[in-house]
């Protein structure tokens, strides 16, 4: 079997959007193995992030930053797609959404370092920018985070 026999969502003309109560248990993942020693960050970024606020219900708008660095599991990209449009009718503050996503990730993925910004929209004139950060213990992400964020920054 390859890596993405398992997959579900990848390339399926049968996709089932639903914008409500994002889990866990969405994301579908594949071995990292073939990469073991080499540690490398992946990065994702969504200008298409919405959620409720909890206490209005009025949308909530930001670009999401995803940057990790595996260990055995890698997410698929259109899980996680599927996985953030479920928060559209979620309410949850910003702070609330971008903790859920990291530590959503964090339980499937175990891995050496995940970051997750929300950059919301300026609501009311003020702009909230949540960042929740995991380090796994004795991963030393100094160089290699830095390189790839000096890297993203210069190509904006």
């Amino acid at each position: 079997m390859s890596n993405a026999e398992h997959l579900k969502n990848l390339g399926s003309q049968n996709t089932k959007y639903e914008y409500d109560n994002p889990d866990a248990s969405q994301f579908e993942t594949f071995p990292y193995v073939e990469y073991s020693g080499i540690d490398q960050v992946v990065g994702f970024k969504t200008d298409e992030f919405t959620s409720l606020c909890p206490k209005t219900g009025q949308p909530d708008f930001a670009s999401i930053d995803i940057v990790y660095v595996p260990d055995k599991l890698g997410v698929e990209s259109k899980s996680l797609k599927l996985y953030l449009f479920r928060f559209r009718n979620h309410g949850g503050f910003h702070e609330d959404c971008v903790n859920k996503i990291a530590n959503d990730l964090v339980s499937v993925l175990n891995p050496k370092y995940l970051r997750v910004i929300g950059d919301f929209t300026k609501r009311g004139g003020i702009a909230i920018k949540p960042v929740s950060e995991y380090v796994r213990d004795g991963f030393d992400k100094s160089d290699l985070v830095a390189q790839y964020d000096i890297y993203r920054f210069e190509r904006q």
